[in-house]
């Protein structure tokens, strides 16, 4: 899941100088009219990793912002006074008014969290401590709040660089306890933690947003330019009516309007910059398209893995071990004839494959995991879906079929209808066949003068091409979100088709053999 923060993302020096007073003015232009009309209020929650740059985001707001409508709290372990009262009375008792932001360290995720990596609560209980969370989180949106929330991210070797750096410093050394150092030490019980908690809490209503924490720069600029964006969304949206005890809305004056038109214009100019740029890393930028395996060494590793995958899935068919296949990918990304590699291997009678495009009106009608429930394999089976329910967050995203609340809070509905098909002796084994704009090019071309082939190209295919920095990004965001331990994404290089199909076959070996406990003989 956390894969997509440790990209290397960065904004020089001389870059991030000339952003800051662009940024901090549109932030304090926002921060007064939010003061003014006083609908909402702005609920940050910082939390991730230690040495993430928690305190030093929250410092930097504090002096880029007027301090006198901003609130901010952190809680530490001494219970702030808060002995006898239910839990979440401190937090009750700390949050902004409408019109104020409010920024929270150490909050409602800090204590569930600590209590489950030190194995002091179990599964279940954190799930409980979770739903808790998103139940405030709901009443507080549903009241009109806006929340934000941003998980700090560094990986295990970036945390003791962070760490050591600082206690090197005779400015900062008392920053780092021995705790964090503890901390380090169990790096891999907090990440897993650390995704169950985003993925059960991830919410269309309160989203998290997972920051690369390595470079300050980076870091400061993501989240002040989210911050200005999603207030200054909501400032243009109109009351919805539910926000009890608001002052009554006024008819935006033309002024008004124009100064938002204004500051809409400015905040474009500013993001098409070094933030933009580094943002365009993303988990796909990191994969070598140039991986090529050659046709005779394609045949030998062919015959090897299939025969490999035929005994394991007869040993997993007398198991009762289910197997969901999924494939996504780019048009003419070579989807097809992976799959087709696979069932090479299998029994027909114990495959299925489904392919899907847009919803039917029957469809349409449930909701949108509905018809991939249906089509979920029974015990010792193997389905194949080519195009699945990530559609949600790929296709109904970009193309606006979904709106954003319902393609944000999808993340934390797929996760959890993934986590139930593991729970039911079901392998899962997620692939993103990637391949580049110009060999997506060439294949059409290709597909264009081959009568057989001609069919599967579309008027949409080529339309889409000119969303891929969308679709890209829809990506990033869809491994960051839906990678877990359980379920995670496999990223196939697929400019070579035979290179591509290999990497499917041995994956699909690794996951049945691991799942039966050792290799089929």
């Amino acid at each position: 899941m956390f894969e997509t923060a440790e990209l290397g993302r960065t904004i020089r020096k001389a870059e991030f100088k000339r952003l800051a007073p662009i940024l901090r003015q549109e932030l304090l232009e926002l921060q007064d009219t939010l003061h003014k009309n006083k609908r909402f209020p702005v609920i940050l929650v910082f939390a991730g990793v230690d040495g993430g740059g928690k305190g030093e985001t929250v410092s930097l707001l504090n002096a880029w912002m007027d301090p006198r409508w901003l609130i901010t709290r952190a809680y530490d372990d001494d219970g702030d006074g808060d002995w006898n009262r239910p839990e979440f009375w401190k937090y009750w008792r700390d949050l902004p008014p409408r019109g104020r932001i409010g920024m929270f360290l150490s909050a409602w995720y800090s204590r569930p969290m600590l209590d489950r990596v030190y194995e002091k609560t179990d599964d279940a209980t954190f799930a409980n401590q979770l739903e808790r969370i998103v139940g405030f989180e709901r009443a507080l949106a549903r009241d009109g709040a806006l929340i934000l929330k941003f998980w700090m991210h560094l990986s295990r070797d970036a945390q003791e660089h962070r760490l050591t750096n600082l206690e090197n410093d005779p400015l900062t050394a008392a920053r780092v306890t021995k705790r964090d150092w503890e901390h380090w030490r169990i790096y891999d019980r907090f990440i897993e933690a650390a995704e169950q908690l985003v993925s059960r809490t991830n919410r269309g209503i309160a989203p998290w947003t997972v920051v690369e924490g390595t470079d300050p720069n980076y870091r400061a600029v993501t989240v002040s330019t989210l911050l200005r964006d999603a207030v200054a969304r909501r400032l243009e949206e109109e009351p919805s009516g539910n926000n009890q005890g608001a002052p009554a809305a006024k008819k935006k004056s033309k002024g008004t309007k124009n100064k938002h038109r204004q500051a809409a214009a400015s905040a474009a100019a500013s993001k098409a910059t070094a933030y933009e740029a580094a943002r365009s890393i993303t988990v796909l930028s990191g994969l070598d398209m140039s991986q090529r395996l050659e046709k005779e060494r394609y045949k030998e590793r062919l015959i090897d893995l299939q025969a490999r995958l035929h005994r394991l899935h007869l040993a997993a068919k007398s198991r009762n071990v289910a197997s969901v296949l999924l494939f996504e990918g780019p048009d003419a990304a070579g989807k097809g004839g992976a799959i087709r590699r696979i069932n090479e291997a299998l029994d027909a009678r114990n495959y299925q494959v489904h392919g899907f495009s847009a919803p039917t009106e029957e469809e349409r009608a449930r909701h949108y995991l509905w018809r991939f429930w249906r089509r979920i394999p029974r015990a010792g089976h193997v389905t194949i879906f080519d195009r699945s329910w990530y559609g949600r967050v790929l296709v109904e995203r970009v193309e606006g079929f979904a709106s954003e609340d319902e393609w944000r809070r999808a993340y934390a509905e797929i996760n959890d209808f993934e986590e139930q098909l593991n729970e039911n002796n079901t392998v899962l084994v997620k692939y993103w066949i990637h391949i580049t704009e110009d060999e997506q090019l060439a294949r059409f071309k290709l597909r264009e003068k081959t009568p057989y082939k001609r069919w599967k190209l579309t008027d949409e295919d080529w339309r889409n091409r000119d969303r891929w920095d969308d679709y890209e990004e829809a990506v990033n965001d869809m491994v960051q979100y839906t990678s877990t331990s359980a379920a995670p994404w496999t990223l196939v290089e697929g400019n070579d088709k035979r290179f591509a199909r290999i990497r499917v076959l041995e994956t699909y070996c690794l996951r049945l053999e691991k799942a039966l406990g050792e290799p089929a003989e």
